[in-house]
């Protein structure tokens, strides 16, 4: 067993629109952890509560004897910005803790150990198999690889979303016809991407669970993913809850859709874009 490891864990952008909290992709936005072994007894340096936290389940789930790491990260998956930041650290820990352990989980345990302590599978989902990931609330997630001809093209404002804060203007319940359109599109989406006829997707992306309560913590929401669609995007929705707005394009349109969401952007704080593919390959040791 090695007594250092590197992770790269690749970000996600989940929802899809009306996928809430059941559908997510891996995008090539990658974190990566370094994590050595460090005495007997269980020490997290630099301190850190979620890396606690994730580091005393794995012990405790997998009856491996504790013991002490020092831990770093770099990479390019922003904080808070609907784009799986959080899973790339929890998901990293718990994956190098495995090796520096002897594997003794499966990447089916580490993706089922990271949806309990994270609480969003969408995200882990992606973030552990990578491509496209449908989770339900069983546990159940099935997998679907991503063709690189689809470009995810991110704007991505300088300004932070907390999902806690998120989820508090979300409703109690919607109407039976709301539901219906969602379950609908979210079924389509999914066998667009099983199938690879991503083109099918074009006006499938509406959505009434989520996306018109959160639009007010992105200025401008729908008016970006308007402009986006009129430049050639097939489609267009809040990455996670934001404050990434992400249009799905093929390649030959990406870049005017990158730059019609910018034009269209006129927020409190600076935005970028970024065309990525996804990541079909998930959380993997690089060294």
């Amino acid at each position: 067993m090695p007594d250092s490891i590197t992770i790269q864990i690749p970000g996600s952008t989940s929802n899809i629109g009306p996928g809430f909290d059941c559908l997510g992709i891996a995008l090539a936005l990658h974190n990566r952890l370094s994590v050595s072994r460090v005495g007997s007894q269980l020490s997290v340096d630099p301190p850190h509560a979620m890396l606690r936290e994730s580091a005393r389940l794995f012990f405790r789930r997998t009856n491996v004897p504790e013991f002490g790491f020092h831990w770093s990260v770099s990479g390019d998956v922003p904080i808070s910005r609907g784009l799986g930041s959080s899973v790339t650290i929890r998901l990293g820990i718990l994956a190098a803790l495995n090796e520096l352990s002897g594997k003794p989980l499966t990447r089916d345990g580490l993706f089922a150990l990271c949806s309990e302590v994270e609480g969003h599978p969408d995200n882990a989902g992606p973030a552990a198999f990578g491509g496209f990931v449908l989770t339900d609330a069983r546990g159940e997630s099935f997998r679907f690889p991503v063709d690189e001809r689809l470009k995810f093209v991110l704007l991505i404002p300088d300004m932070e979303v907390l999902t806690e804060h998120a989820r508090r203007v979300l409703p109690p319940s919607i109407s039976h016809r709301d539901a219906v359109l969602n379950i609908g599109n979210a079924c389509a989406i999914t066998a667009a991407f099983a199938t690879g006829q991503y083109e099918r997707m074009r006006e499938c992306f509406g959505d009434s669970l989520h996306q018109p309560y959160r639009s007010h913590l992105v200025p401008g929401l729908f008016e970006i993913i308007e402009a986006g669609v009129n430049a050639g995007a097939i489609g267009g929705f809040l990455s996670g809850s934001g404050s990434t707005v992400c249009s799905l394009a093929l390649a030959d349109s990406a870049q005017a859709v990158a730059d019609a969401m910018l034009r269209s952007w006129h927020g409190p704080a600076p935005a970028i874009t970024r065309i990525v593919t996804a990541d079909n390959e998930g959380a993997r040791v690089i060294s």
